[in-house]
């Protein structure tokens, strides 16, 4: 049983790893990955003293930022609520209808925001001038690129998160709430004292996790919502791995930047389990 995704693995996730060899190479694809030039931490020391670097850290810190501070929260409160509804119809109702979004790709995701918030035919700036105000160019500004790129995803993934918690809430024990409601517990003391510290180990669990993609601001979304007015906030690693090597064909260069991410990537799981278990929780191992 433990054979295919023993396979999936290591076919698709340690094999592929020989390629990280091209970051210390000048690779030549006529050369192949043996015979290409070993040039040591030259692409790591080209990207880190390039201006670009302190650009592409901060924008993407921020994005990053942005989404443990706004995102990562939701899904928690809305398993809360959901939790908390007795009428089962409706609560299967909501459920269904906060999945959805996930299941929607995020080029047509992208359209819709291009939909609604358009400044010629856009439903939000065709309301903003009824209402008298001026419109505003949503899609070009460089101070909205990080909010929209956050409120894109907090309506797409909030539901499909509220998943592992709504698990982890139907494991709690029963007879605590109602010893808790014996001793006149409202529902706050119920949620504070009882179903917070029942599913707290799952939250430090998935932060841990979340963590190891702190810097996976999603390529897909980042570079379909990119333009040349909103560039200077809104490229970030993934976009950058994509123009310079897909792009360019800096093969070498692009795979040095991508395995810095994951380094860091690395770093923060293990720094971030290490503290959890420091605090008295479980950790990732």
């Amino acid at each position: 049983m433990l054979l295919p995704g023993a396979l999936y693995f290591i076919i698709f996730r340690y094999i592929p790893m020989y390629g990280l060899l091209i970051a210390f190479k000048d690779y030549q694809p006529f050369l192949g990955f043996v015979e290409s030039q070993w040039v040591g931490l030259h692409h790591f020391e080209r990207f880190f003293t390039d201006p670009v670097f302190t650009k592409l850290f901060v924008n993407t810190i921020v994005l990053a930022a942005y989404n443990i501070l706004f995102f990562f929260p939701l899904p928690i409160i809305l398993a809360l609520m959901l939790h908390e509804v007795r009428l089962m119809i409706y609560k299967s109702f909501v459920q269904t209808l906060i999945y959805i979004p996930h299941f929607v790709s995020w080029v047509v995701v992208v359209g819709i925001i291009y939909i609604f918030f358009a400044t010629d035919e856009g439903i939000v700036n065709e309301l903003i001038r009824k209402l008298g105000g001026s419109e505003v160019n949503f899609l070009l500004s460089e101070s909205w690129f990080r909010t929209m790129i956050t409120a894109e995803v907090i309506w797409k993934e909030s539901g499909w998160g509220t998943i592992i918690f709504l698990a982890a809430l139907a494991g709690v024990d029963q007879q605590l709430y109602e010893a808790a409601r014996i001793d006149g517990a409202n529902r706050w003391r119920l949620i504070w004292n009882i179903t917070l510290p029942s599913i707290r180990s799952t939250i430090v669990i998935l932060l841990i996790l979340r963590l190891g993609n702190f810097l996976d601001t999603g390529f897909e979304q980042v570079f379909l919502m990119l333009n040349a007015m909103n560039r200077e906030v809104g490229e970030v690693f993934d976009t950058y791995v994509y123009s310079v090597g897909i792009q360019d064909g800096q093969f070498s260069y692009s795979t040095a930047v991508g395995l810095f991410k994951s380094i860091v990537g690395l770093i923060l799981v293990v720094g971030a389990n290490f503290l959890a278990k420091k605090m008295g929780e479980e950790g990732v191992y």
